[in-house]
């Protein structure tokens, strides 16, 4: 069936994940249920996560349900609309949590998974009287989001990771930036970053909601010669090569923090490892671009880096003080469209405050 897809954008420390010591029933029903999967969409790990649920609960929840897929974005205001939560069963995966009694499902590893301390009271509440406790698993320890709900999947319904076995592992390194060096990172020889460059880049909004069910049913290999995926690639590769060799022109590196501002260029997503492949002596990386729907203040820090760990800035933290959020080592905040000069403000105060303790003096 034609995946259906809806216009949804994507504090405190974390909750504590706790599930009770009970086993968890699984429900195996004949009737036909709408499953509605919401997740981070232009997002590798968000269609890797949203793949993977609908292939959990088809084998271990519901044989019999048909799936549609959502992408949530983060942007400045609202980032669900209660609205769109009218399947028999509403699912959100690697996005923020909602606090919605209309939310089935929720899985999570960002620092920044609750927007107020008021959801993360509920979930908190939740967990402790058993209304979430064997639906809404959230755990900041899990390197990317895919990779928890296989473990979950696994240790709670009995479900097979052995067949998602790559899809998780590239999961986990797209994610957690485990690339062996910023060439591996930039130069894309592998199929999953150059999955991940068309998930990434996309405009055609049906295009992720078709592609997802593929991936837990092929090698990524062999998603990435599907047709409808394969002549996307070389115009893709093309603007790669100008958008790298754009931040080259815009970038500069200085105090262990590089800075770009491609704002006035229209770009709506660039490699993120492009600086640390320009610039590998920095450990901090601040880029300021503009898309469609929102200017975004990106904010990273270099995989590779010599820097002590322990000297490294809490990157979430930061983010979270102008309504971003993220890991620890990477994180973003989004404008509206118009306020560039607001972004353009936040980025130069992160900026200032990056050099000011730079980790490698």
């Amino acid at each position: 069936m034609t995946p259906e897809v809806s216009g949804l954008t994507s504090g405190p420390d974390p909750a504590i994940l706790v599930i009770p010591d009970n086993e968890i029933p699984l429900r195996r029903s004949t009737l036909f249920l709408n499953v509605r999967v919401f997740y981070h969409d232009k997002c590798f790990d968000g269609a890797c996560s949203a793949s993977l649920f609908a292939r959990f609960h088809r084998e271990c929840i519901i044989r019999d349900a048909s799936y549609t897929y959502h992408g949530l974005v983060h942007r400045a205001g609202a980032l669900f609309n209660e609205a769109d939560f009218t399947g028999d069963e509403n699912a959100i995966v690697d996005f923020k949590y909602s606090a919605s009694p209309a939310i089935t499902w929720w899985f999570d590893h960002h620092l920044s998974a609750f927007l107020t301390p008021e959801d993360q009271e509920d979930y908190r509440r939740g967990i402790a009287d058993g209304r979430y406790g064997n639906r809404r698993f959230y755990d900041a320890a899990y390197t990317s989001c895919t990779g928890f709900l296989a473990h979950i999947g696994s240790t709670k319904f009995g479900f097979n990771p052995v067949p998602v076995a790559e899809l998780v592992h590239w999961a986990d390194i797209v994610d957690g930036a485990l690339y062996e060096s910023p060439q591996a990172a930039v130069e894309m020889a592998d199929p999953a970053m150059k999955l991940t460059l068309v998930i990434e880049s996309t405009q055609d909004p049906m295009f992720i909601p078709r592609l997802i069910p593929l991936l837990t049913e092929m090698p990524l290999a062999e998603v990435l010669k599907q047709p409808f995926v394969a002549e996307l690639l070389p115009p893709l590769l093309e603007r790669h090569h100008r958008s790298l060799c754009l931040i080259r022109d815009r970038s500069e590196s200085q105090d262990g923090t590089i800075y770009f501002d491609i704002s006035d260029e229209p770009m709506e997503g660039y490699n993120k490892f492009i600086p640390y492949y320009l610039h590998p002596e920095a450990t901090y990386s601040i880029g300021l671009s503009k898309s469609s729907f929102r200017t975004k203040v990106s904010v990273g820090s270099n995989p590779w880096t010599k820097t002590d760990p322990e000297k490294m800035v809490n990157l979430a933290t930061i983010c979270e003080r102008y309504g971003g959020g993220g890991h620890a080592r990477v994180g973003a905040i989004s404008f509206p469209p118009d306020r560039c000069d607001e972004a353009r403000q936040a980025a130069a105060e992160i900026i200032a405050e990056l050099r000011a303790h730079n980790p490698l003096v």
